[in-house]
Formats: structure tokens, C-alpha cells, sequence
């Protein structure tokens, strides 16, 4: 390898995928931060998900402080922000279980902490980390409430292996000073 091979090896490896002029948050990467409901969050973390047919959504687990949530990126005709917690699985209540068991899909609504969740959609594909080359199935629940700004959403990661979040749908508009590293 020649001196012109190092040199334009290295000014591939630089090259940036966002336009430094206007970024926004679909550009956000692991290690970048951006503000948030009065908090400075910083990506440590990024996750892809395959849906098939070459559709491609990505969650990223992110930090302030001692605070860790998970932010979900889709883009349709706009862009949204879902921010989740997780919580415990056990939470939703021994029925929600039980009818997963018995039916392989957990009910189409679900009440937690006085909110009812009203079943949307349920996603087969592929999950992995972006540091990562393997992938593993997952089926996610996707539910709501009748504002549709509140979320809930049930992973199914094996036969009895489920996990769940709920959370908040936010437009894009609500993530300022992207700053990436």
C-alpha cells in the first residue's frame, strides 16, 4: 500500500454522513448528545431493527446523569421520538402473561398504572446492536393510548422471554443542540 492509498483511505474513513450545516435527528450516533426535556442526553448505545422487505427502524439507549431511557426513531411523513423506560414485565399484571402463554399475542388492551394501551400493531423481525453482526428474532407489541402519545410496548425475545417499556411519543421538534462527537 502506497503513500496515496494510506491518504485516501484515511479521507474515506472521515467522511461524514450528515450535513454539518443541518443536522437533525435522524443523523444521531453513539456518543452524540442533544437536549431533551431541560436534560443534555448523550447515545451510548445504538440498535437496529430488520422488519424485512428492507425496512430498517433504530432505538438507541441513552444517558443523563444517572437517568437511562431508550429513544426509538420512525420516519413515515414525519419524523417521531418515542422515549421508553423499561419496566418490570411482571407489572402488566399475571393475565397479560397468561393470555401470551395461551395465545402466542398478549391481549389487545392492556391498563397500566390507570392508562389503558389499545394494541396496535405486531412487528416480526431481527434485533441487534450496531456493534454487533448478529441478529436475533423478536416480535414487538406496539400499543397505545387513545391520544396516541403514550406507548407500551412488549418484546418478545424467546417463547417465554418478554420484556416491556412505556413511554412517550414526541415529534422530532422536541430534540435540540444535536452536537455529534
Amino acid at each position: 500500500m502506497g503513500f496515496l492509498d494510506i491518504f485516501k483511505k484515511k479521507n474515506q474513513e472521515e467522511q461524514i454522513h450528515y450535513d454539518p450545516t443541518n443536522i437533525k435527528i435522524i443523523d444521531i450516533r453513539k456518543g452524540w448528545l442533544f437536549d431533551y426535556e431541560g436534560k443534555t442526553w448523550e447515545v451510548v448505545e445504538e440498535f437496529e431493527y430488520d422488519w424485512g422487505d428492507n425496512i430498517f427502524t433504530y432505538e438507541y439507549k441513552i444517558q443523563s446523569g444517572a437517568d437511562t431511557a431508550y429513544m426509538f426513531i420512525e420516519e413515515s411523513e414525519k419524523v417521531y421520538c418515542t422515549f421508553t423506560n423499561k419496566i418490570k414485565f411482571a407489572k402488566l399484571g399475571e393475565e397479560v402473561e397468561q393470555h401470551l402463554l395461551d395465545y402466542q399475542k398478549p391481549p389487545s388492551q392492556i391498563t397500566y398504572e390507570g392508562i389503558t394501551f389499545y394494541r396496535e400493531r405486531e412487528s416480526p423481525g431481527y434485533f441487534r446492536s450496531l456493534e454487533d453482526e448478529d441478529s436475533i428474532e423478536v416480535i414487538l407489541w406496539e400499543y397505545f393510548d387513545d391520544s396516541e402519545t403514550k406507548i407500551l410496548l412488549i418484546h418478545q425475545w424467546d417463547e417465554g422471554d418478554f420484556e416491556a417499556s412505556v413511554g412517550i411519543v414526541e415529534e422530532e421538534n422536541v430534540i435540540t443542540n444535536i452536537l455529534p462527537r
